[in-house]
């Protein structure tokens, strides 16, 4: 096999059903449950379970869509490819923009959450030099392979996994010892809002805790047998985190009173300092690999996303290269590590991080609908197929969720996609004016790739 970096080599198949399932379920079950509870407690009252769960049944109407368009064609470049099929390059690069941006954002905030109070239970150490340090550190992760990734991806998952068990075994010995309140998990509404406005503004903030699983079909390209494998992982990934996040949300609200949640940056260690027996700072710990995790995989999301819109025309053919042996995008690592240290440094996250539930709406309702656009298509043979009600009810549910965003909020996430329809007329008129080039193979073989 050639080991040229031309954007024309293929990308190892690595992943296998178990390794692509921890890649979602650590994605999703990042640091967002460990700060969200609280934040949802103060919207929804202190049934925090309804509305995780009823993000968790939206989140599961776009995962069906992802899950058939990723098995149809399973390239790098996720919901930039599949909206250039549908609708061109230039809605395409407008949805590709719209993922790097939330992904180079998250990765830079989720530097500067590691730098923050939970490293200063051990640390005190400057948040540029913390935090240039441990994108540096990703970055070399994500550069040396997807197989070493995916497996520190494990490790740090099954951690985050038995921290939210600690939390949900606490709780329940909070409640058998009589301190708690099961009464609080049936009471909704907070701020003078009805049951119904509780559980959709509460959603809004839950939903943020689902998603994740979109960076995975940027690593369908780096999976043996997307058809059979990425379906499993995807729904068994979203399953397994919504009743992880419902349990959490059971144990958290009746184990501690509502009103502490709401008001509490870490509502997690208030279960943890109600209970006893459990040292604070192994929570701080656990929280910290949960946001290195987090990083580590919008990282991989976010320099293949960049390759995969490289190969189709839509961003500098340089970000195509591929490491030579380790066959990675190195290049693509590199600037989107450089971007997000950036953003880390100069302190402007905080300002864009509140976008990114928007900007991810956008390309989910784009992607909900290429799926019907795209069903004239047939595609790789045996892939997937969702019933066409559930990208219709995606599409209505990204439309729902938005009218819950706030104005200010729209007010920035409409300069960011300004920004991505000038990039993307200017990149479409580029695409245009060059030679035809040859259509890239889908098939699950990558075999009939030139490598």
């Amino acid at each position: 096999m050639s080991t040229t970096h031309d954007h024309g080599q293929p990308l190892e198949r690595a992943l296998t059903t178990p390794l692509l399932y921890f890649f979602i379920l650590g994605d999703v079950l990042g640091a967002g449950v460990y700060v969200l509870i609280g934040q949802v407690a103060a919207d929804s009252g202190g049934a925090v379970w309804v509305p995780l769960a009823a993000a968790l049944g939206l989140a599961l109407l776009t995962a069906a869509s992802y899950a058939e368009l990723a098995t149809k064609y399973p390239r790098a470049g996720g919901a930039s490819h599949y909206v250039t099929r549908a609708y061109g390059p230039f809605a395409g690069f407008v949805a590709g923009f719209c993922m790097l941006a939330a992904g180079i954002v998250s990765v830079a905030a989720l530097a500067r959450g590691f730098a923050g109070d939970y490293l200063s239970a051990f640390a005190t150490v400057p948040v540029a030099v913390v935090a240039v340090l441990f994108l540096a550190a990703l970055a070399l992760l994500n550069a040396r392979g997807i197989r070493e990734s995916t497996r520190a991806n494990v490790v740090a998952t099954l951690i985050e996994v038995g921290g939210l068990a600690i939390i949900v075994v606490l709780g329940a010995w909070l409640l058998l010892r009589g301190d708690g309140d099961p009464g609080r998990l049936t009471r909704l509404g907070a701020g003078g809002q009805g049951a119904v406005a509780s559980v959709l503004s509460g959603a809004v903030l839950a939903y943020y805790s689902f998603v994740g699983f979109e960076t995975s079909v940027n690593v369908a390209e780096e999976t043996r047998d997307p058809r059979r494998s990425y379906p499993r992982a995807l729904f068994g990934a979203l399953a397994t985190a919504g009743a992880v996040y419902v349990l959490v949300g059971v144990a958290a609200s009746a184990a501690v009173p509502t009103d502490t949640l709401a008001t509490s940056s870490g509502p997690l260690l208030e279960v943890v300092r109600a209970a006893g027996g459990v040292p604070v700072w192994l929570f701080s710990a656990i929280a910290l690999v949960a946001v290195a995790n987090g990083a580590l995989l919008t990282g991989i999301m976010s320099s293949r996303l960049a390759y995969g819109m490289a190969r189709d025309g839509l961003l500098p053919s340089a970000l195509g290269r591929v490491l030579p042996g380790r066959r990675t995008p190195w290049v693509a690592i590199a600037v989107t590590t450089a971007l997000s240290m950036l953003l880390a440094l100069t302190g402007g996250v905080a300002t864009l991080a509140s976008t990114l539930v928007l900007l991810l709406l956008v390309v989910f309702f784009l992607v909900n609908t290429a799926v019907l656009v795209l069903r004239r298509d047939p595609g790789t043979p045996g892939h997937f197929r969702a019933p066409a009600v559930l990208p219709v009810l995606g599409a209505l549910s990204c439309v729902v969720l938005a009218t819950r965003i706030e104005g200010e909020v729209w007010a920035r996430g409409l300069l960011v996609l300004a920004v991505g329809v000038v990039l993307g007329a200017s990149a479409a008129r580029r695409r245009a004016s060059r030679p035809a080039e040859p259509v890239h193979d889908d098939t699950v073989d990558g075999a009939t790739r030139q490598g």
